[in-house]
């Protein structure tokens, strides 16, 4: 059965368009078993030069796109922006209620979030089942990318991770779905880690910051398993391999499974891509 995906996006950059691009060329192509059904953005056209781009590049793959800005819905009630960490206010649940009554025209079975700048309320975590890209293997730091590179630079950490996650209120803590792990060290990283020597990751920043070579080369190889690994998740999704229920991640037959380690198709993907 051909699985229906729901596009959550706010376009801000060309990391987003890159995504849609890779699932809807492995779609056209017949290797995914897979349709979008919707892209909703949280910005309306004309709002966001990086978001009107976007939106361009999914209509013009003749896609259903729904919009529904954010930032002038809380303008239009008078109210303030919400702060990192802080508990979401009334108007975000009356937003994602609108969002909700604007998307019933569409069905699908999971919702993507690909760069989608906002966190769900419980009524919307609740109707759809969503999933979010995380720069971390389960278990592993929470936080920005930029955070967790300098926690794996800290600990010497041998492998690194990304995963894909059901999408919670609680950010970054639902359970995890896929992920797959890469190793930091060996032949291209070995010669970086000795050019630390016994440096601080506060003396690294201090000095170098993210044109730290390690660093560097660490978000490279993860930002190269990203797209991987969102397509090889919705091929298992599509193939019925994993499927999400009351009971939460569950194989074919229904049982409940730990998360799915794609590491062997991403590699396969990626190594030429990385060289």
């Amino acid at each position: 059965m051909t699985l229906d995906i729901g596009w959550f996006s706010t376009g801000r950059g060309e990391g987003s368009r890159r995504l849609l691009a890779a699932v809807h060329r492995e779609i056209t192509s017949g290797r995914l078993d897979a349709r979008i059904a919707t892209v909703f953005c949280n910005r309306a056209p004309g709002e966001d030069e990086n978001s009107d781009v976007f939106l361009e590049q999914a209509r013009g793959y003749d896609l259903p796109v729904v919009t529904l800005s954010s930032r002038d819905f809380r303008r239009r009630l008078g109210k303030k922006p919400v702060r990192k960490g802080e508990t979401l206010p009334e108007w975000r649940r009356e937003y994602d209620r609108e969002v909700m009554r604007l998307l019933q025209p569409y069905r699908f079975q999971i919702g993507v979030l690909a760069g989608y700048m906002l966190i769900f309320t419980e009524d919307f975590a609740q109707r759809y089942d969503l999933i979010n890209l995380h720069p971390a293997a389960p278990g592993g730091p929470k936080g920005v990318w930029q955070d967790l590179i300098w926690q794996l630079i800290e600990t010497r950490a041998e492998r690194a991770g990304i995963m894909m996650h059901l999408a919670t209120p609680e950010l970054d803590e639902g359970p995890a779905v896929t992920y797959c792990t890469y190793s930091i060290h060996g032949r291209d990283f070995d010669e970086l880690w000795s050019e630390l020597g016994g440096r601080l990751v506060t003396e690294i920043k201090a000095q170098e910051g993210e044109g730290n070579q390690l660093f560097a080369k660490i978000r490279r190889h993860g930002v190269g398993r990203e797209i991987p690994l969102v397509i090889e998740t919705l091929r298992a999704f599509a193939e019925g391999r994993v499927r999400i229920d009351a009971n939460g991640v569950v194989n074919s037959r229904g049982s409940p499974i730990a998360p799915f380690d794609l590491t062997t198709e991403i590699e396969r993907s990626v190594t030429q891509a990385l060289g």
